[in-house]
């Protein structure tokens, strides 16, 4: 800072105030500050910056290494919420999601200077990882679970899957079949939950769930098995990839979508409107899910208490072909 003063011929004060935006530097002054900078290659040094104001302006996040749209999504939401707010952040992703990895990993951070940690949580064993950690900065979790101490933020997905069925269930199906995620996730779960409960409402029979792995080859294995029953005519998919398998699999049985089966998936991947036929099914805003987690993050910072420590994001409906009126019964 002292060699850009020189080289620009001010005050290191006014080269402090150039950097950190602040107003009453004269035009020429600020640019005379800036090529300077410029010309010495100048970065501030955030370690330096870090001991005097005892601020890393760094976030941890603790991620499930995965490659599912849903969990990849939240950790793009929260990253770019993140820079948005001033923020570095520092990723660990882990192959599990047990007690002592979750612990492992949030101390990992803390010695790195974090000033709070986000930790994703899609699983059942997260969930109960982050109810037990102990930890001197704060940590908000992102996912479905509701039983943390620490705050949380998540996609009521049960509400969408209540949606999905609700829909399938207005267009004339006398049910919907259901193709759920796998066991150990909150998200399969209270999609599953929220499937079961829209059918309950509407005194629906609730057929027997079929399971996959969130893949579209789970899908299309399921799909094939659909596809001899001939009492289908909707089905509700607790993910698009897996509903991609199934439309694939009725189509080779010669089942015609929707004019034989209607399908709705979960997620709106960017594929989705592209499907043949364009996928009718839930959008998560993970911007906004990244967005509210940073918030309640910098509230913790800030020694803001919560009114409510979980908070849900309603998902919405997307209508397309995929799902029609029932031409049969």
């Amino acid at each position: 800072m002292a060699d850009v003063a020189r080289l620009a011929g001010v005050s290191h004060q006014t080269v402090s105030r150039v950097l950190n935006g602040a107003p009453h530097v004269r035009p020429g002054t600020r640019e005379r500050v800036l090529a300077a900078i410029r010309e010495l290659d100048y970065r501030p040094n955030s370690a330096a910056r870090a001991l005097v104001t005892r601020r890393s302006q760094t976030l941890g996040v603790v991620s499930f290494e995965s490659t599912l749209y849903g969990p990849a999504s939240m950790l793009h939401g929260i990253e770019q919420a993140a820079r948005s707010a001033g923020y570095f952040v520092s990723v660990t992703s882990l192959h599990s999601l047990d007690g002592r990895s979750v612990q492992e990993a949030v101390d990992r951070l803390r010695a790195q200077g974090v000033e709070g940690v986000v930790v994703i949580a899609p699983q059942i064993s997260a969930v109960s990882a982050v109810a037990r950690l102990s930890s001197s900065v704060p940590v908000v979790a992102v996912g479905p679970g509701s039983q943390s101490r620490v705050p949380m933020v998540s996609v009521d997905n049960r509400s969408g899957a209540e949606a999905a069925t609700r829909h399938l269930l207005d267009l004339g199906h006398r049910t919907v079949h259901h193709l759920a995620g796998p066991a150990g996730w909150m998200e399969s779960q209270d999609r599953q939950e929220g499937w079961r409960g829209a059918l309950e409402a509407a005194g629906a029979p609730v057929p027997r769930v079929e399971s996959g792995d969130w893949s579209a080859r789970a899908g299309y294995q399921a799909g094939l098995r659909i596809a001899e029953l001939d009492d289908v005519t909707a089905v509700f998919c607790a993910n698009d990839h897996m509903a991609l398998g199934l439309l694939r699999a009725l189509h080779e049985a010669g089942r015609s979508i929707p004019g034989d089966i209607s399908v709705v998936g979960f997620d709106d991947i960017p594929e989705a409107a592209y499907f043949t036929p364009p996928l009718a099914t839930v959008r998560q805003d993970f911007g906004e899910l990244g967005r509210r987690a940073l918030e309640l993050l910098v509230e913790e910072l800030a020694g803001v208490a919560h009114t409510r420590t979980h908070v849900r994001i309603p998902p919405e409906m997307v209508l397309r072909r995929s799902a029609g009126p029932v031409t049969r019964r």
